[in-house]
């Protein structure tokens, strides 16, 4: 295909994701309010000032715990935080529509087995991301409870909204990318930078960073809520060590094996002596011709 007809797919691929995105942001603007209450409910259940006495006296804390104040600060604060919460959920909801036409797009110059690839990638990789997220949602009420804990007592804590949705947002996008570890690591593998081997020497590291990290992104005081995020990455990490080993043993096995009857051999590109090559003098090679039109026997072109 020709460059110009490139760039012009190129444009109507981006035209029809931004429309879907437009659309679905628009859509989503009526429930923003429902979008809100859904990202900050964990949030304002653990921490929030506005809580019930129902819910107080549910609850296994003391009513006279520290608990922050959700504020909105300024004229155009609620519009403008209604429009990053509509364009937020238009791209999130929205992207089945633009992955495949970004999809759409690249696949015509990916092989077969490319396009196998990334398939698996993408079916693999969009739980994983899923399940992180879910993690986030679920530790938030946990690390809320911890940070706001150190407020002074006497004071006031004004949280305004657009910062909590931030620190959600956040917390959710590191959780999700967290879980893409063994994948980045099994892709690794299948390309041959890295083997299988070298990913198991590194476990002691990797369990180690792996527990920093949790406790980082969890800072709460008991280790489960640290071990419930650290255990699955534990466990995808070995589960993409052992995949790469086997995916080791498997190329050793069919490069032992030989070229299968559908593929080409090796060449051999040894340089071998041929010996004295016989020079044949040029009288002979071409014979010289008179002619008004030639020099010394031979025309132009010879």
């Amino acid at each position: 295909m020709p460059l110009a007809d490139h760039l012009r797919e190129l444009r109507n691929r981006l035209a029809k994701a931004m429309l879907a995105i437009v659309i679905v942001t628009i859509v989503a603007a009526f429930f923003y309010n429902d979008i809100i209450n859904f990202l900050t409910k964990p949030v304002l259940d653990s921490v929030g000032c506005g809580k019930s006495f129902e819910q107080l006296a549910h609850s296994n804390t003391d009513t006279d715990q520290q608990c922050a104040r959700i504020t909105i600060n300024g004229l155009l604060a609620p519009f403008t935080l209604a429009l990053q919460v509509s364009l937020m959920a238009g791209v999130v909801f929205a992207s089945p529509i633009w992955l495949y036409q970004l999809w759409a797009f690249v696949a015509p110059g990916l092989h077969r087995n490319e396009k196998k690839y990334a398939y698996a990638f993408v079916g693999t990789g969009v739980p994983l991301f899923l399940g992180g997220a879910y993690f986030a949602y679920r530790v938030l009420p946990t690390t809320a409870k911890v940070l706001i804990d150190f407020t002074p007592s006497g004071v006031d804590n004004l949280l305004p909204l657009d910062d909590l949705l931030q620190l959600v947002t956040r917390m959710v996008i590191v959780f999700g990318l967290s879980f893409e570890l063994p994948l980045l690591l099994v892709m690794l593998n299948l390309t041959g930078v890295l083997s299988g081997k070298r990913m198991l020497g590194w476990w002691r590291a990797m369990i180690l960073g792996i527990t920093v990290f949790a406790a980082v992104a969890t800072p709460s005081t008991d280790p489960i809520s640290m071990l419930a995020l650290a255990g699955p990455i534990w466990i995808l990490y070995f589960g993409a060590v052992g995949f790469s080993i086997l995916n080791d043993r498997r190329k050793r096995r069919r490069d032992a094996a030989g070229p299968g009857d559908d593929e080409a051999s090796e060449l051999d590109l040894t340089p071998e002596d041929i010996g004295e090559i016989e020079t044949v003098s040029a009288s002979r090679a071409l014979p010289e011709q008179a002619g008004p039109e030639r020099v010394n026997g031979y025309d132009d072109v010879t």
